[in-house]
């Protein structure tokens, strides 16, 4: 199993999983959002409070990944040019977090926040 869970009314988080559905090398990655309920209790099932999260979590083959690490092993499952971003694994890990923080806190000023309970009439 390979899931994605992603905050489900941040635009950049959206626009991320398009993007990694876009270049799914074999279709295998699946999505949730952490307001979901699916994410609520697979969150629960390997202990992690989803009242806590402020990242992207990477689930694969029961390994759980968070922030950089996460988005390094979705690129690997990726194919075409962005499966060259697994190459920023070379980066010391606490760089490469203090940037995904850095993006992650600015992330609703930067790019706005979306309604999780769209209906059809409002995207026109």
């Amino acid at each position: 199993m390979n899931i994605v869970l992603f905050d489900g009314i941040c635009n950049l988080c959206n626009a991320s999983v398009r993007f990694i559905s876009k270049h799914d090398k074999y279709n295998t990655i699946q999505f949730a959002s952490l307001q979901s309920e699916t994410a609520k209790q697979l969150l629960s099932k390997i202990n992690i409070d989803s009242q806590k999260i402020d990242s992207i979590i990477f689930v694969s083959n029961e390994k759980v990944f968070f922030k950089s690490a996460a988005a390094i092993e979705i690129a690997k499952q990726l194919r075409g040019f962005p499966r060259l971003l697994k190459y920023f694994q070379f980066i010391p890990r606490p760089i490469r977090d203090f940037v995904y923080d850095l993006i992650a806190k600015n992330r609703y000023r930067l790019f706005g926040k979306t309604c999780s309970l769209q209906t059809p009439h409002q995207n026109k």
